[in-house]
C-alpha cells in the first residue's frame, strides 16, 4: 500500500504549534543546553518541542504559555483518578506534615499492608516492590531464568516491557520477514538477542509452533494481556488460555507484565477476566498512585528465590518501599477496592462514547479511523484507547505486525500529525487518544468532538 507522505502538513502545524507555544519554545531551546534533546524520556519529547507544565490537576494540565489542556496521557497510563488526586495528595500532605514520608532505610508496616491488599486482590502469594516497570520485568524474567535453569525468552513482537535487556529485544516494527527479531538498542550482548524468542500476538498456532520448537529451552513466556505501546489491542481468550496451558506443559514460567492493565479494568489483574492466573506479574502505573513505585507478584516457591536463601540479587534499590510511595499505593489501592462499582463503569462508559466521537469526527471528514480497546467478547469495558488509520477498512488489526506496520495502517498520521493538531485544540494525546480517567467528564465532550473534528479537517485539506 502506498504511503501518505504529511511532510507539508507537519511544517504547517510545526510552524503554528511554534507561535501558539512561545514561551514554551523558549525553555525547550534552554532545556537542551543541560538536557539530552531538553528532556528524559523520549514518549515525552513531541517534535517539535513537548509541552512544558507548571500545574497538573484532575483532566487538565497548564503548560508554561497559560493553556488550560485535556489531557488523555494521564502520567503514562498511571492516573485512574486523574492528575493529583486528594485520595493521595491529602494523605501525603498529612504524612509529610507529621515529620514523615521520605527515605527512612528502614521497613514500614505500609510494605505489608500493601502487599496484604494486591496479594488479595491478585490471588498471588507473594510480593516484593521496586520503583519502576523496567525493574520489575527484568526482576521476574531473572527469577524466571533462575527457578527453570534455562536461558531462552520469548515475549511478543512489539510489546514493550521497559528498557532492560530481554525488553529490549523485538520492540520497532522492522521491514522483512523477521519483523521483530532484532535488538532495537545498541550496547546489548550479541548472546541476549539470541536468548529472545519473539512470536506474534494473539496467533494461537504460531505461539503453539514455537512451544513445539523451543518448549524446553525456554525460562518464561512474558506478554501484556493488553498489549499497549504496540497498539492498544486486547488478548484473544483462546490465546490467553493456550498460553497457560502450555507454558504449564512445557515447565515454562509465564509472566503477565500488567504494568499497564493492573487495576485498570477492575480492582485486580485483567488476567483474571480470562480465568487465566500467571506464574508471576508485573505491576505499576495504577498501583503506585502517581509515585514510583512497581512490584512483581506470583507464586511463593518462585519469589523466594530472591530472598536470603535464595540467589536471585531481587534488592530492588535503595528507593524500593520508599514510604511515600507506600503511602500513595495504599491510599490509591483502598480507593479503588472500596469504590470499583463506581469507578469502572464510569470510565468504560465515558471512553466508550469518547471512542465513538473520535471515529465519528474521521468519518465526517472522508477518513477512516478505527479506535483500539476492546475487543474478544471479555472485557466489560476498557477506558485505554489507540486511534489507528487502515488503509483498508476491511483489514483487522489484531496486533502490533498490523497497527506497527506503515504499509498497514498510516502510523505517523496516528502519531506526530494527530498529536500536535490536537494540542493546537488544547486536546494532548499520545497514539491519538490515550486513557480515560475519573476526572474526565461529559463536559468535556464538546471539546473533544470539536478538537478532533477540527483535526479530521485539517488533515484530510492536504490528503
Amino acid at each position: 500500500m502506498k504511503q501518505r507522505d504529511h511532510s507539508m502538513l507537519l511544517g504547517k502545524l510545526s510552524e503554528e504549534y511554534t507561535r501558539r507555544f512561545p514561551e514554551t519554545a523558549r525553555l525547550h531551546r534552554q532545556a537542551r543546553n543541560t538536557l539530552i534533546d531538553g528532556g528524559s524520556h523520549n514518549l515525552r519529547l513531541t517534535e517539535p518541542f513537548p509541552p512544558r507544565i507548571r500545574e497538573a490537576r484532575g483532566a487538565r494540565i497548564t503548560d508554561e504559555d497559560g493553556h488550560s489542556i485535556l489531557d488523555f496521557w494521564q502520567g503514562h497510563h498511571a492516573n485512574i483518578l486523574g492528575h493529583n488526586p486528594a485520595v493521595v495528595t491529602e494523605a501525603l500532605r498529612d504524612a509529610f506534615d507529621a515529620g514523615w514520608g521520605l527515605q527512612t532505610g528502614f521497613v514500614e508496616q505500609l510494605q505489608s499492608e500493601t502487599a496484604e491488599i494486591l496479594c488479595r486482590q491478585t490471588g498471588m502469594e507473594r510480593v516484593r516492590f521496586t520503583t519502576s516497570g523496567s525493574l520489575a520485568t527484568m526482576y521476574a524474567i531473572l527469577l524466571a531464568r533462575a527457578h527453570t535453569g534455562r536461558d531462552r525468552v520469548m515475549k511478543i513482537g512489539g510489546g514493550w516491557h521497559g528498557a532492560q535487556p530481554w525488553g529490549l529485544v523485538g520492540i520497532e516494527y522492522h521491514n522483512g520477514k523477521n519483523h521483530f527479531q532484532f535488538s532495537d538498542t545498541d550496547g546489548l550482548p550479541l548472546a541476549i538477542e539470541e536468548e529472545v524468542v519473539v512470536t506474534r500476538f494473539n496467533d494461537t498456532q504460531m505461539l503453539a509452533d514455537h512451544f513445539q520448537r523451543y518448549g524446553s529451552q525456554l525460562a518464561c513466556f512474558i506478554l501484556e494481556p493488553f498489549i499497549g505501546a504496540g497498539g492498544g489491542i486486547p488478548a484473544d481468550r483462546e490465546y490467553l488460555q493456550t498460553a497457560r496451558e502450555l507454558s504449564r506443559k512445557h515447565g515454562t514460567i509465564l509472566i503477565f507484565d500488567e504494568v499497564i492493565a493492573g487495576f485498570r479494568f477492575h480492582a485486580g489483574l485483567l488476567g483474571q477476566l480470562y480465568g487465566v492466573q500467571p506464574d508471576l506479574v508485573t505491576l505499576a502505573k495504577i498501583i503506585g498512585g502517581g509515585m514510583p513505585l512497581a512490584a512483581v507478584a506470583g507464586r511463593r516457591e518462585i519469589l523466594e528465590l530472591a530472598g536470603r536463601s535464595g540467589h536471585v540479587r531481587f534488592s530492588g534499590g535503595t528507593y524500593s518501599g520508599h514510604p511515600a510511595c507506600l503511602l500513595a499505593s495504599k491510599s490509591m489501592l483502598t480507593y479503588l477496592v472500596e469504590n470499583q462499582e463506581r469507578v469502572y463503569p464510569y470510565i468504560n462508559d465515558l471512553a466508550g462514547r469518547i471512542r465513538e466521537i473520535v471515529e465519528k469526527s474521521f468519518s465526517a471528514a472522508g477518513l477512516y479511523a478505527r479506535c483500539t480497546g476492546t475487543g474478544g467478547g471479555t472485557l466489560p469495558g476498557s477506558s485505554i484507547s489507540t486511534v489507528i488509520f487502515p488503509y483498508d477498512a476491511e483489514h483487522l488489526c489484531k496486533g502490533p505486525e498490523d497497527t506497527l506496520n506503515p504499509h498497514v495502517c498510516d502510523v505517523q498520521l496516528a502519531n506526530r500529525v494527530l498529536q500536535l493538531a490536537l494540542l493546537l485544540e488544547d486536546v494532548h494525546v499520545i497514539h491519538g487518544l490515550g486513557s480515560i480517567c475519573t476526572a474526565h467528564s461529559e463536559a468535556d465532550l464538546a471539546l473533544i468532538e470539536r478538537a478532533y473534528g477540527r483535526a479530521a479537517g485539517r488533515i484530510k485539506a492536504t490528503l
